[in-house]
């Protein structure tokens, strides 16, 4: 089944797994789990729980494989990491203290 889902953390594309994801579905690429809090449309950190879904028992590891309910992929889960900002911050810190 076609569809524009990625992995939430290599940002591969799922297009050639069927849906609904099933709970213990893996990414093919980086074997990351995928029925997890951070691969769902309710998925939200500025909110307490980072999940929307006020119902929804919380989830402590978001990155874990779980049986919620209310688990919908999103499409948009992966975010790429700001690299530019980390080389930033690291050059500052070797500026600051050297490079040992």
């Amino acid at each position: 089944m076609a569809h524009d889902l990625v992995c939430w953390k290599c940002g591969a594309s799922l297009a050639a797994l069927t849906l609904p994801l099933r709970r213990l579905d893996e990414c093919p690429c980086c074997r990351a789990e995928l029925h997890v809090c951070r691969m769902c449309v309710e998925y939200d950190t500025t909110v307490a729980t980072h999940c929307r879904e006020p119902t929804a028992e919380e989830v402590r590891n978001k990155e874990q494989a779980n049986f919620c309910d209310f688990f919908k992929p999103r499409p948009g889960a992966y975010a790429a990491p700001n690299t530019a900002e980390v080389d930033r911050s690291r050059a500052e810190l070797e500026r600051l203290f050297g490079r040992h």
